[in-house]
């Protein structure tokens, strides 16, 4: 889901959970994922629909913070 999808959902309160997870490709970086009401998860994607991932946790928390996220569990 980009950037704007995400902001969009949330703000309906479609979003009932955010997850941050060690990329399974790269383990020293990090990416996110969203669940939906209806069960279904989506990973945040780039403009090219590629997974964003994150070298630090600081700028991932940073662009959740952008999308009006408040509350991310991270797994470690």
């Amino acid at each position: 889901m980009k950037r704007e999808q995400v902001r969009e959902r949330h703000a309906e309160g479609l979003i009932c959970a955010t997850h941050v997870i060690q990329n399974p490709a790269s383990p020293g970086e990090w990416i996110v994922f969203f669940k939906k009401s209806a069960g279904r998860s989506f990973f945040l994607v780039d403009d090219q629909d590629e997974v964003e991932s994150f070298g630090r946790l600081d700028d991932l928390i940073e662009t959740l913070r952008g999308l009006g996220i408040k509350f991310a569990e991270i797994h470690i």
